[in-house]
């Protein structure tokens, strides 16, 4: 009989961290290791933005420019391995919902427009050893997320300009990322993900992922989340969809190395996906349809004596949120570049993004310019109370710039957040 084993982890992930497969045994053979770990974050902040007031009549508003940020995530699930070597499991994330003041509940689509305030971000299982493998089945992170280095968030709120969770959820306006994989665009979606073992190569280890996704939808996103009555097996629609994708192909290599006290990471990831077909009406912000998801990803980071920096860049047919580009639209091309330092208790860091894509041109107007140019700033400085608790202080700046037949286009945001971390 299995010895069942109540405990919690050593270890929680920062916000918006990818789950991984255990890198080392969790528990023993022929045993179970059950947890339930968790995270709170609150923070308050001043912030101003381009866009502090506007509307008209009864759609006029003002903003009030201090406010407060909070996220609250339970991460339930268990590790267990059968007595002849087999590791499986299954791990989840459930999150609190976001969404503005004044309407529906739940933002995610696993929620029905109403009065939930919980939802299910992720939820997998995995099973295999680390000689041959481990295969993950369900709504979890894939090969582009679980690749990603040197796009540097272990600072301040741990999520930046990445917005998923964070102060940055404060802000009126932000700039539509795709510089960071760890999006829920991409990571809460059904799908089944092959994680090799790592293989001694040149004094290091080389590993490769891949992953396969036929729809964007959760475990129990289907029906409800698309208006059709099998929207989970859609694969045309009317007036087509730039952000619903089928056929989601991504795979990465990554190589690792310690040498003289560095700790060093390369990866370069692809990601692909078809859009669905367009019946009927074509979309007015599409004429000529959309391109196929082709993107690239190369980053590299080091880390030594508690100082890491790291750099990552992505370039395709992509627009920002990972959606479809319209055909005839230029391709984005972004960078990140960052840094962070522990010491003791203590951590700061930095990082600037800069990118550009097509935004909300449309190929043959002439109202919108063909460019997107986006930028920003983070920084932010940490102090562990103790190992489940923070204190953090997080800078955002960021400038997005698309001028228009009527306007000069230009959008600028920035914050200063002072909360508090507690993981367990």
């Amino acid at each position: 009989m299995r010895k069942l084993l109540l405990a919690t982890a050593a270890t929680m992930l920062a916000t918006g961290a990818a789950f991984a497969q255990p890198a080392k045994e969790v528990a023993a053979p022929g045993s179970i290791v059950v947890h339930l770990n968790g995270y709170f974050q609150y923070g308050v902040g001043a912030f101003g933005s381009t866009h502090m007031s506007g509307g008209s009549g009864t759609s006029a508003y003002k903003l009030n420019n201090v406010g407060t940020n909070g996220d609250f995530r339970i991460y339930p699930g268990f590790d267990a391995q059968t007595t002849n070597g087999i590791w499986y499991g299954v791990q989840a994330e459930i999150r609190t919902t976001v969404s503005s003041a004044g309407k529906s509940a739940g933002s995610n689509t696993t929620v029905s427009a109403g009065t939930e305030s919980l939802y299910v971000k992720r939820a997998y299982a995995y099973i295999g050893a680390p000689e041959y493998g481990f295969i993950r089945a369900g709504q979890t992170d894939s090969a582009w997320t679980l690749s990603q280095v040197g796009a540097i968030e272990s600072f301040g709120d741990g999520a930046g300009f990445n917005c998923d969770g964070g102060a940055c959820t404060m802000l009126p306006t932000s700039p539509g990322l795709f510089m960071f994989a760890d999006t829920s665009g991409l990571y809460a979606t059904n799908k089944v993900v092959y994680e090799s073992p790592a293989v001694g190569v040149l004094g290091g280890k080389l590993s490769g992922i891949i992953g396969f996704e036929p729809n964007s939808n959760g475990i129990k996103e289907g029906n409800a989340a698309n208006g059709s009555t099998l929207g989970e097996s859609a694969s045309s629609i009317y007036g087509g969809s730039n952000v619903r994708r089928r056929n989601t192909l991504d795979m990465s290599v990554s190589y690792g190395e310690k040498m003289n006290g560095f700790d060093n990471k390369v990866s370069v990831s692809y990601l692909h996906g078809a859009p669905l077909g367009i019946l009927g009406g074509t979309p007015t912000t599409a004429p000529h349809g959309y391109d196929e998801l082709s993107v690239m990803q190369a980053g590299a980071q080091t880390t030594f004596a508690g100082l890491t920096v790291g750099g990552n860049m992505k370039w395709g047919q992509v627009e920002d949120g990972y959606a479809f580009k319209p055909k005839g639209a230029r391709n984005a091309l972004g960078y990140v570049v960052g840094a962070s330092y522990n010491v003791g208790p203590y951590t700061v860091g930095a990082s600037y993004f800069n990118q550009q894509s097509s935004g909300n041109y449309v190929p043959g107007s002439t109202a919108v310019a063909r460019t997107l140019s986006e930028y920003g700033v983070a920084a932010g400085a940490n102090y562990q109370i103790a190992k489940p608790m923070g204190l953090y202080l997080e800078y955002l700046y960021g400038h997005q710039h698309q001028p228009t037949a009527t306007s000069t286009g230009n959008v600028q945001e920035q914050m200063i957040d002072l909360g508090t971390t507690i993981k367990w």
